[in-house]
């Protein structure tokens, strides 16, 4: 502590500028004064950030200081990445946009106004989704690919979780440049809102009020010259936590909120007995496979996918330079240090049964990130689900639309010339199928849990046991929404803002 720390009074405080926590923030300031707190920076003039082109060089330009990306890998050996920059996970993201799909919001454990998820999506999509089906060639390719393989039907251009084929939004305009959740701040109420960047925060502030029980009542957090401040809320108001699915169990274990046996043996004075916190952390495994075409494509991201019940398809491509950092990003296997045009299929598990868990990395400095461990494949129905999707992969590589990516030999044969693993030539031989998705598991960056709803939070997004307190982010999530869950944590700030301001104007 750098001299006594300043205190700050607000309405609302939310831990976390990024894709559920600006919106959120946003939609509180109409009617109360809101302090949003985000670790990160502002990536306003960075063209890495920005720009669809350099998508790659988000991850490629990780570390653990202070890039956009922050690195991590989980403790299964996968390296994964978080955000960190206000706009959180949008702003380093592929830019898909799809809603969720209707079994999420009935498994979810969440209470919702379906009439205000609608309209909460449509606020998020006039602001920053791009809409087109006009897909360049390999997005076409795949497209037509799926439906040729029996991922029927298709749908076309939409929004909605549908199964069969489609064309998705982005965030991505016609320009290539980036739309994020931060672009959501502009339509708050200016005077009402107030945003820290490089604002670390470091534990929630609790007291005790006699029959009424504990309440969070403000938090502490440093800024970037490492002085230290505390804001708390007003009477009514409430501490929202947005810090990700890594950031805000992290926060409640060093708030000593947790469990008991764990929180005593890092001497966290115990606030309040939770034992789910941390737990049940699941990662979306991906698997996929990598072909070289005989000829150059200047493509670049991804708008198609193939959606079945257990799996998702979807493709990138880019140029890629495998002798780099960020080889082992998109390619878990050795590979050539030559710069070639790369053409990517992945599969995505749409509901993973291993679970994980996570612990701190320090019981006082909030700026490391917590250690995880997602123990994929652990249940080995994922590790079949895999297999299925792999060989859904095979039989687009079948069809004639992708006879065009073959190089030919010298014989005249054509052939796919992958780069890092080929599919077992026997898709029949569930053990060779296996050992290809261990030895190409890498992450699609959609891990939640570790403050599930009807575990850690009520329906309302309530930490049980607390007045005043509510996470609301990917950490509540029991599946990931959709194919990619940026919609949905968009819409799920907006959502809970809403209802929020609809229970004060009813009180």
């Amino acid at each position: 502590m750098h001299g006594s720390p300043s205190e700050e009074l607000y309405d609302y405080i939310v831990v976390g500028g990024g894709t559920a926590g600006c919106p959120l923030a946003t939609t509180l300031s109409a009617n109360y004064s809101v302090l949003l707190l985000e670790r990160g920076g502002v990536a306003f003039n960075n063209p890495n950030v920005l720009l669809e082109e350099n998508l790659v060089a988000n991850l490629l330009q990780a570390d653990d200081i202070d890039s956009p990306a922050q690195a991590f890998t989980s403790e299964d050996g996968v390296l994964n990445a978080r955000g960190r920059v206000l706009g959180g996970g949008s702003m380093i993201n592929y830019g898909i946009y799809s809603r969720a799909d209707e079994d999420f919001y009935n498994e979810s454990g969440i209470e919702w106004n379906m009439s205000i998820v609608k309209s909460a999506y449509e606020w998020v999509e006039e602001a920053i989704v791009t809409k087109t089906d006009q897909i360049n060639s390999w997005q076409t390719s795949v497209k037509r690919a799926l439906l040729q393989s029996g991922i029927r039907p298709d749908n076309g251009l939409t929004l909605d979780h549908l199964q069969g084929t489609k064309i998705f939004g982005s965030t991505f305009d016609r320009t290539g440049r980036r739309h994020g959740a931060v672009e959501l701040l502009n339509k708050a109420k200016k005077k009402n809102l107030r945003v820290v960047v490089h604002a670390t925060v470091e534990r929630v502030v609790f007291a005790s009020k006699t029959s009424l029980g504990l309440f969070a009542i403000g938090v502490v957090y440093r800024d970037t010259n490492g002085n230290s401040h505390v804001a708390k809320i007003r009477k009514k108001g409430e501490i929202i936590l947005s810090a990700g699915t890594l950031g805000s169990p992290q926060l409640l274990l060093m708030s000593g909120v947790g469990s008991r046996s764990y929180l005593s043996s890092l001497n966290i004075p115990i606030v309040y007995e939770q034992p789910f916190i941390g737990q049940f952390m699941t990662d979306n495994p991906r698997s996929l496979i990598t072909i070289t075409p005989p000829f150059p494509l200047d493509d670049i991201g991804s708008r198609v996918v193939g959606i079945t019940k257990s799996f998702y398809i979807e493709a990138v491509s880019g140029m890629a330079q495998f002798s780099s950092p960020v080889s082992p990003i998109l390619f878990p296997d050795p590979y050539p240090p030559l710069n070639l045009t790369v053409l990517t299929i992945l599969e995505k598990l749409s509901r993973p049964l291993s679970t994980g868990f996570l612990r701190l990395a320090s019981p006082t400095n909030a700026s490391l990130t917590p250690i995880v461990r997602f123990n994929y494949y652990n249940d080995t129905r994922d590790l079949s689900q895999c297999a299925n999707a792999m060989r859904a992969v095979d039989k687009m590589l079948r069809t004639q639309i992708m006879e065009q990516y073959k190089p030919m030999d010298q014989h005249g044969q054509r052939y796919f010339k992958f780069v890092g693993q080929a599919l077992p030539q026997n898709q029949f031989d569930d053990e060779a199928m296996g050992e290809f998705c261990r030895k190409t598991l890498s992450t699609f960056y959609h891990y939640h849990g570790g403050c599930l709803a009807q575990k850690v939070v009520d329906s309302h997004l309530k930490v049980t046991g607390i007045n005043a307190l509510r996470v609301v982010d990917g950490s509540t999530f029991v599946v990931s929404p959709g194919t990619n869950p940026q919609a949905t944590l968009m819409m799920f700030g907006r959502h809970i803002g809403v209802k929020i301001l609809e229970e004060r104007n009813a009180n």
